[in-house]
């Protein structure tokens, strides 16, 4: 990356997924194989979520939870740009300077033109009503822990989808744990549930939590 910067190929954040394999072949130490493995990880990293998508635009101030808050809060990176201090006030621990930082960047049209130039160029994200919006959340209050791997959900989405149905996500199992999501090659978090009867489901059976309906705990 540096050595893309310091040759002028990269000067901003959306050059990089304007990148092929032959630009990056002829440069120095970096042969068909290695610019065709970086070429394929940029494409990869097009699919995002909007907190980290935030975070990843360098605001002064906003950390990756500060991000995730926002993300939670607004729901879309529409809002956050155009939420004002007051708004941006009511986002738990967002207090005058952060808020401040956020507007101010957001207030800069190149900030702005950079979001834009992502978006056409492919990168992209779940985006919901946030906090002020009518999705269900049938999770308020609850806490769950995230084992394993499950089927189709990333660690992310799943957390994402959780929080967003207003659940905290632990990191560590203990007898205020509601749910624990549970996939392959679980581990010791698995093991500590059973220890305390917490309540364990598969992929499944957190998609009928998220959903409003009874799940069938994993056995």
């Amino acid at each position: 990356m540096e050595q893309l910067v310091d040759l002028g190929i990269v000067s901003t954040l959306p050059d990089l997924y304007r990148l092929g394999v032959a630009k990056l072949a002829a440069l120095d130490r970096m042969g068909d194989k290695s610019a065709a493995n970086l070429v394929a990880a940029i494409e990869s990293s097009k699919q995002t979520t909007l907190a980290r998508f935030l975070f990843g635009l360098g605001i002064r101030h906003v950390g990756e939870a500060t991000a995730k808050d926002l993300a939670r809060h607004f729901g879309s990176i529409d809002r956050i740009m155009e939420a004002s201090l007051e708004a941006l006030l009511e986002v738990p621990d967002v207090g005058p300077i952060v808020a401040h930082s956020i507007r101010g960047f957001f207030d800069q049209a190149h900030h702005r033109e950079i979001v834009e130039q992502l978006r056409a160029a492919g990168v992209q994200w779940s985006e919901g009503q946030g906090v002020h919006g009518d999705a269900p959340r049938p999770l308020a209050g609850l806490t769950v822990v995230l084992t394993g791997t499950l089927p189709t959900l990333s660690r992310d989405e799943a957390r994402e989808l959780i929080e967003a149905a207003g659940a905290k996500v632990a990191g560590s199992v203990s007898r205020k744990t509601h749910w624990v999501v549970a996939g392959a090659e679980a581990g010791s978090k698995l093991d500590k549930a059973r220890e305390l009867g917490v309540p364990v489901l598969d992929e499944e059976g957190l998609r009928a939590l998220l959903a409003g309906t009874a799940p069938q705990e994993k056995t």
